[in-house]
C-alpha cells in the first residue's frame, strides 16, 4: 500500500468509527425516549388519551419513527460503503500479495542471472576454445613444417656455396696450356 491509501484508509475508518458513535448515540436516544414514553403510558392508569395530547404524541412518534428511518438508510448506506471498502481493502491486498510474490520471483531471477551468464558464456565460449586449439595445433605444425623447410634450404645453400663457381678453363682450351716462359 501507498502513503495515500493507507491516509485514505485511516480516513474512512475514522469516518466509520465516528458515524457508528453517532448511530449507537441514535439509538440510545430512540430507546430512552420509548423508554419514557412506556413509563408514562404505564405509570398513569387514569392515562386517557385525550385528543390534543393524543395527537401531539402521534406527531412525536411519527418524527421519532422518521428519524430512526433515517438513522435506518444511514446506516444501510454506511454499511453499504463499509462493505465496498472491505471488496477494496481485499483487493488491494491480493494485489499487494500478487506484487510481492512476482517482486520476490524477480529477485530470485535477477539472484540467479550471473550464473545463467556465465554457463551461456561459457557455452558460447566452448566453439571459440575448440578454434583456437585447432588453429594453435596448425600453427605449431606449420612452425614445424617452416622449420623443416629452412633447415634443408640451410643445407641446400651451403651445399652449394661451399663450391664456387669458377668457371671451368680446362673444358674450354682443347689444346695444351700456354705458358707464358720466363716472365
Amino acid at each position: 500500500m501507498n502513503i495515500t491509501e493507507n491516509i485514505n484508509a485511516k480516513g474512512l475508518r475514522s469516518e466509520v468509527t465516528r458515524l457508528r458513535e453517532e448511530l449507537q448515540m441514535r439509538e440510545q436516544l430512540v430507546q430512552q425516549l420509548s423508554q419514557e414514553l412506556f413509563r408514562l403510558v404505564k405509570g398513569n392508569t387514569s392515562f386517557m388519551p385525550q385528543p390534543e395530547v393524543s395527537e401531539r404524541h402521534q406527531s412525536e412518534l411519527r418524527m421519532l419513527r422518521e428519524q430512526l428511518q433515517e438513522v435506518e438508510q444511514q446506516v444501510t448506506f454506511y454499511q453499504q460503503q463499509i462493505a465496498a471498502r472491505d471488496a477494496e481493502i481485499l483487493q488491494l491486498r491480493q494485489s499487494a500479495q500478487e506484487l510481492g510474490d512476482r517482486s520476490q520471483m524477480l529477485e530470485h531471477a535477477l539472484e540467479e542471472m550471473p550464473q545463467i551468464y556465465r554457463r551461456k558464456f561459457a557455452e558460447r565460449m566452448e566453439p571459440v576454445k575448440e578454434k583456437i586449439e585447432r588453429l594453435q595445433r596448425e600453427n605449431r605444425q606449420l612452425h614445424v613444417e617452416l622449420q623443416s623447410v629452412s633447415y634443408r634450404l640451410a643445407v641446400k645453400t651451403r651445399r652449394t656455396s661451399s663450391r664456387l663457381d669458377l668457371p671451368d678453363f680446362a673444358r674450354r682450351l682443347s689444346g695444351p696450356i700456354p705458358t707464358f716462359g720466363s716472365v
